[in-house]
């Protein structure tokens, strides 16, 4: 499935928001985006027929990766293929390109995205530039060790792949690194940004307080967690306390995604005194307490529309 359109207040941007269709439904949508002539990441490997076609009638000089994950390197080689064009992506991000069973797929990723065919890449520098637009990269790992976006000052365009993506965080994938996307987004949040065109094709506006919100609701996320451990719980009974029950995802991704790891993430970046033991419930489990926020389509699931 692909879905082309024009952005309301950035006519000169296309998105293409794709997704692999299994029974009819569409599930984990990823998106690219096509502005004079520059490709912003290249979707799935499952959608990348269709990406190509679409791109028939248009012109691409250049393509960025905003990082080596298979749900946006997916149609690299088709479109390097069909135009001849550089792909540019962040140095660490150049083996899994040119080798991308480097990165090992669990069983639903290769369901939901499968394996990208090898492509040729080349590292990327400070800006990038096309005939009407200068694009500014900004290292912003945390979501993983490669990751950039680009920013158009002008405009004020933040392409930020998935270091921003919107919700309320209630899960965490194996190796994401939850300080460094705090990090990340307040690098962010340091720069007049007006649009935000994320990896899961949501596009917001007044994107500077979306990224004031989402550093909120992180940081307070944070203190929370340290806060209980403090108190004495284990990082298991933290996950209850704060989240409840897992998420659906958690089980069809056999525990690779989970408020469990989200919970890790946040203390394995703290200096941590070893936890003083509490009285819990006869089930083992604290008592239970209300949960933080309401959890989101697009935090889990990067592809809810607006």
């Amino acid at each position: 499935m692909i879905r082309i359109e024009s952005i309301a207040d950035a006519g000169q941007v296309l998105r293409f928001k794709m997704a692999r269709e299994v029974m009819g439904w569409s599930y984990y949508r990823t998106a690219a985006y096509w502005v004079d002539g520059l490709l912003i990441d290249t979707g799935c490997a499952h959608t990348a027929p269709q990406l190509t076609s679409a791109l028939k009638s248009l012109h691409v000089d250049q393509a960025v990766n905003t990082h080596s994950h298979e749900d946006h390197i997916g149609a690299n080689a088709g479109v390097q293929k069909l135009f001849g064009c550089p792909i540019l992506a962040h140095s660490e991000a150049l083996p899994i390109l040119e080798n991308p069973r480097l990165q090992p797929l669990q069983p639903y990723r290769r369901v939901f995205w499968g394996w990208p065919q090898p492509s040729q890449g080349s590292t990327i520098r400070e800006w990038v530039e096309t005939e009407r637009f200068r694009f500014q990269v900004i290292h912003t790992p945390g979501h993983s060790p490669d990751h950039i976006c680009l920013f158009e000052p002008e405009q004020g365009w933040l392409f930020s792949g998935d270091a921003y993506i919107g919700g309320q965080d209630r899960a965490l994938r194996e190796g994401y690194d939850i300080h460094g996307i705090i990090a990340s987004l307040q690098k962010l949040c340091e720069l007049p940004v007006r649009m935000i065109f994320s990896g899961s094709g949501t596009v917001r506006t007044e994107g500077k307080q979306h990224l004031e919100e989402k550093i909120e609701y992180l940081e307070e996320l944070g203190e929370r967690i340290l806060s209980l451990h403090k108190a004495g719980l284990s990082a298991r009974h933290i996950r209850s306390r704060v989240f409840g029950r897992e998420l659906p995802i958690t089980y069809f991704t056999l525990g690779h995604f989970s408020g469990l790891r989200l919970v890790q993430s946040y203390l394995a970046g703290y200096e941590l005194p070893e936890p003083v033991q509490t009285q819990q419930d006869e089930d083992g489990e604290p008592e239970s307490e209300e949960a933080v926020g309401e959890d989101t389509a697009e935090s889990v699931d990067k592809g809810a529309d607006e």
